[in-house]
C-alpha cells in the first residue's frame, strides 16, 4: 500500500448532500477573510466543521435475524410504549418507542435499522423545539417510513430540531431496503425514534451511546436476557 493510499483510507468520504454546504461556507469564509483576519480564521472553522457534519462514514452492520440496529448516531433519549404518529397507519395501540437524539457534531446520515419494504413515506411540517424534549415527537416538523419486515411494521421518524431545517430523504415507497443501508439526512442537529412491533427485547439503556447501522438497538430472537445498565 502507497503513502498516497494509507492518506486516503484515513480520510471520511463526505456525503454529497454537504457538498454545496461546504462551498457556501468556504465562500463566506473567504470574503471574511478580506475584511479581517480573525473573521477569516472563524469562517475557516466554520468550514471545517461543516465539512466535519457531512461526513458518511462506512459502517460494519451486524446481519442476523431478530436484530434491530440503530438508525442514527446519538444518545438513547428515550425508551418506553407511546402512540406512533398517526399519519404512519400504524394504528392507535402504543408501541415500544427507541429515541435517539443525535448533537451537531453527530454523524446524520440515516440507516435502517431493519430490512423489508419500504410501504410508506409520510411527511409532516410543524415546529423546531428542541429534538430532546417528548413533545418534539409530537409537534416537530418530520419524516416517517413504515417498513415490512419479518417481524412486522416498523416506524422510523425522522424529526427536526431546534437547529434542524430540513430533512432529506434518499428513498422513494416501495423500494426495498436492506438493513444498514441510508435512507436520508437531517440537517443540523435532530433525533430518530422507532417504533418496534411486540416482542422485540431492548438491548440498550438511557444515556448510552448509539452508532448508526452497527448499534442493536432491540432483538426479536430468543437469545440473551433482557440486559440492564449501569452509569460509571
Amino acid at each position: 500500500m502507497t503513502l498516497i493510499e494509507s492518506i486516503r483510507k484515513q480520510i471520511t468520504p463526505i456525503h454529497p448532500e454537504g457538498h454545496v454546504f461546504i462551498a457556501l461556507f468556504a465562500g463566506v469564509a473567504l470574503a471574511l477573510s478580506w475584511i479581517s483576519t480573525p473573521l477569516g480564521w472563524i469562517g475557516a472553522i466554520l468550514t471545517l466543521w461543516c465539512a466535519y457534519f457531512f461526513r458518511d462514514p462506512a459502517r460494519v452492520t451486524p446481519v442476523a435475524e431478530g436484530l434491530v440496529i440503530s438508525p442514527a448516531d446519538g444518545v438513547i433519549c428515550s425508551i418506553g410504549q407511546f402512540q406512533p404518529p398517526p399519519e404512519l397507519g400504524l394504528g392507535m395501540d402504543p408501541m415500544l418507542r427507541v429515541c435517539v437524539f443525535m448533537n451537531v457534531f453527530d454523524v446524520h446520515v440515516n440507516r435502517a435499522p431493519v430490512s423489508g419494504r419500504l410501504s410508506r413515506i409520510a411527511y409532516k411540517p410543524g415546529l423546531f423545539l428542541n429534538a430532546d424534549l417528548d413533545k418534539a415527537s409530537e409537534d416537530n416538523e418530520r419524516n416517517g417510513l413504515v417498513i415490512e419486515s419479518r417481524h412486522g411494521r416498523v416506524g422510523v421518524v425522522q424529526i427536526a430540531g431546534l437547529v434542524a431545517r430540513r430533512i432529506v430523504s434518499f428513498v422513494q415507497e416501495g423500494q426495498s431496503l436492506g438493513v444498514g443501508d441510508r435512507f436520508g439526512l437531517i440537517r443540523f442537529g435532530s433525533r430518530v425514534d422507532v417504533y418496534l412491533p411486540a416482542g422485540a427485547r431492548v438491548l440498550v439503556g438511557l444515556g448510552s451511546r448509539a452508532i448508526a447501522g452497527e448499534t442493536v438497538l432491540a432483538d426479536y430472537g430468543p437469545g440473551e436476557a433482557d440486559r440492564h445498565f449501569k452509569v460509571g
